[in-house]
């Protein structure tokens, strides 16, 4: 285990890191709209929540990418690799116009949500300008992939680090008006964050050009061509997979609108913990990534005895750092809180939400660990089956029921919650557990 340890995470590291500077961002936009009140943190909350329920379900579709470039590159066979990327591409192009007809359907109908009134109009507004910078994110999110899969993580990194700095001035500039621009508000964020994701498309790109110009006469030539074979099979890998990320994005993006149902001073206490707890989160998915990749390559080298390691060394790594930072929220739980506002009775609700949230850490953590694993296997239904089954059918209804018929208010949806990630997280093991004693025999 130990041999894999290091590989593991010298792969995971940067790629966590990759995703905590994409979480910055939301974190960043709520931040910077903190001032406005309670009513601007939960529309931003809202409006960010309901793009990425549509959009990470296409950009899951190319969670096949890695996949397959990982196992024919453990295979050495970089000419497949690139087809692999080709179609990656194609695909991302394809999913675009689905994601914005889909979000801006969510636009039009969002007044009949019944969310609080203070909050759904300008939920509706940050949606509507953020659907704009849709295909950027898809082609970032396809080359991402492909990158993944060759074990390059720099450029990723480098790019949400300085997309961060981006979003950063944008909101600066456009939120308050500074540097002679009309003061926008959290019509302001929402620009701020498309012109980050085109920044990021566009570097990434070039990282990508000058990877293959450096390997000079060693680059296969391969001429782009889009096999209807080869799609299907990266959509038959990837939609199961793109399934479970939904609908578990899809439960906590219910649970945000749900909240906006309540006040506002409960909205913006359930995004602000919604902040944190995904921030943590950022490290077993990047985990998760690195986990897949490592998994696959064992498997494109016909090596059984390495998947088993390469995978219950995921977990118990997983294991050990959601500890640390179900510590750190449970510890630092007020002054993190109280990062994002001053409300007395914002912070009050948020650190009693952020409890829940460290305690669910392991939980977690543990299922998207598995998802990773599996994934590297080539097993993405069965994720998706407990998904549907933990969040859908236990987690959403006891958070509902919790909620609004027995009146714990929105720490009831953050028990339901826990709920979906507990069912997830133990099913999950076991079918990893029965998939590597098959392989062990």
């Amino acid at each position: 285990m130990l041999s894999e340890l290091k590989p593991l995470l010298r792969i995971a590291s940067p790629i966590i890191l990759g995703e905590i500077g994409w979480m910055a961002m939301g974190i960043v936009d709520t931040l910077m709209v903190g001032p406005l009140g309670p009513a601007a943190i939960g529309a931003t909350g809202i409006g960010s929540s309901l793009f990425f329920a549509v959009a990470t379900f296409a950009m899951g579709l190319m969670l096949g990418v890695d996949t397959l470039v990982a196992q024919a590159y453990g295979a050495r066979r970089l000419d497949e690799c690139l087809r692999w990327f080709h179609h990656g591409l194609a695909l991302a192009v394809a999913v675009t116009p689905a994601v914005m007809l889909t979000t801006w359907g969510l636009v039009l109908t969002i007044g009949w949500w019944g969310l609080h009134p203070d909050i759904g109009p300008l939920a509706g507004r940050y949606l509507a300008i953020t659907t704009l910078g849709t295909l950027p994110l898809m082609l970032y999110a396809s080359v991402r992939r492909y990158l993944h899969g060759l074990h390059i993580v720099g450029p990723m990194v480098a790019a949400l680090l300085s997309a961060n700095l981006i979003n950063a001035a944008g909101n600066w500039v456009l939120i308050y008006g500074n540097l002679g621009a009309p003061a926008l508000g959290v019509e302001g964020s929402a620009w701020a964050t498309v012109a980050a994701r085109v920044y990021m498309a566009v570097f990434i790109w070039i990282a990508v050009v000058r990877i293959h110009r450096r390997r000079g006469a060693a680059h296969p030539r391969v001429p782009v061509a889009i096999e209807r074979a080869r799609m299907k099979r990266l959509v038959d890998i990837g939609l199961p997979a793109a399934s479970q990320i939904a609908l578990e994005v899809g439960a906590f993006a219910t649970s945000t609108t749900l909240a906006g149902k309540l006040d506002p001073v409960a909205s913006a206490s359930h995004q602000i913990a919604l902040n944190i707890a995904s921030l943590a989160f950022m490290v077993p998915l990047g985990l998760s990534s690195a986990s897949a990749v490592r998994v696959g390559h064992a498997v494109g080298a016909g090596d059984a005895r390495r998947t088993i390691v390469a995978g219950w060394t995921a977990f118990a790594t997983g294991a050990c750092l959601m500890v640390v930072t179900g510590t750190v929220m449970l510890v630092w739980r007020e002054p993190i809180v109280g990062a994002f506002t001053s409300d007395t009775r914002v912070i009050d609700i948020g650190m009693s939400l952020v409890v829940i949230g460290a305690a669910f850490q392991m939980v977690d953590g543990t299922q998207a660990v598995a998802t990773g694993v599996l994934r590297g296997i080539g097993e993405t239904r069965m994720p998706m089956y407990m998904n549907v089954i933990g969040h859908w059918m236990l987690g959403l209804p006891a958070g509902y029921l919790l909620c609004f018929v027995f009146g714990w208010g929105v720490r009831g949806l953050w028990f339901g919650l826990a709920t979906g990630l507990t069912f997830a997280a133990l099913t999950l093991t076991a079918v990893w557990a029965r998939r590597a004693r098959q392989m062990a025999a």
